[in-house]
């Protein structure tokens, strides 16, 4: 594990939230958000309203910023997510999980406690000299963003299926080569 557990979880989820993106919307609708929230375990109170929807859909752009802009940007969009948001990190444990930090209370807004979890997050990733971990697909016309939490550094596709497309696309390029 390069990150603590909770950092890793954080990443992934702000990856996918990002993610959620693209077209066709990832969220269109609150059962949507539903099931993404449960997915990546996240809790808390909700209002379960079309302007909680919205809110989380607008957080995505600002928190894609980071894996695409160099790290003095990212700190400032970071430090901006904490201090708009009154972070107070405090070490909490509940559920199944260890002591872990939450820096939001329960009953902040969901846009809120997403920004803040992910923020968190990207401190220890910058801390720790580590953004080249926050990389964009390389399939072809993908731009998922990625996390790579891999030992070697060598994830270079996203959770869309774009590994398997490239390597069946390899595998075609192969065999159309060795045809000729």
């Amino acid at each position: 594990m390069l990150f603590a557990h909770d950092t890793e979880e954080a990443l992934i989820a702000a990856a996918a939230l990002v993610n959620t993106a693209a077209d066709p919307e990832g969220l269109p609708d609150l059962a949507a958000l539903d099931a993404f929230l449960a997915a990546h375990g996240f809790t808390g109170s909700r209002t379960h309203t079309a302007a909680e929807l919205q809110s989380v859909r607008q957080l995505r752009p600002r928190l894609r910023r980071v894996w695409e802009t160099d790290e003095d940007e990212a700190v400032d969009i970071v430090n901006g997510l904490l201090r708009e948001h009154e972070a107070l990190p405090r070490l909490v444990r509940h559920d199944n999980w260890p002591y872990h930090l939450h820096a939001t209370p329960a009953n902040a807004p969901l846009a809120a406690r997403l920004a803040v979890e992910a923020a968190m997050a990207f401190v220890d990733v910058i801390r720790g000299g580590e953004r080249g971990r926050l990389r964009i697909c390389e399939f072809p016309g993908c731009g998922n963003v990625v996390v790579d939490l891999s030992k070697n550094r060598s994830k270079r596709f996203c959770d869309a299926g774009c590994g398997n497309r490239a390597a069946v696309s390899a595998y075609r390029a192969r065999k159309a080569a060795s045809r000729t």
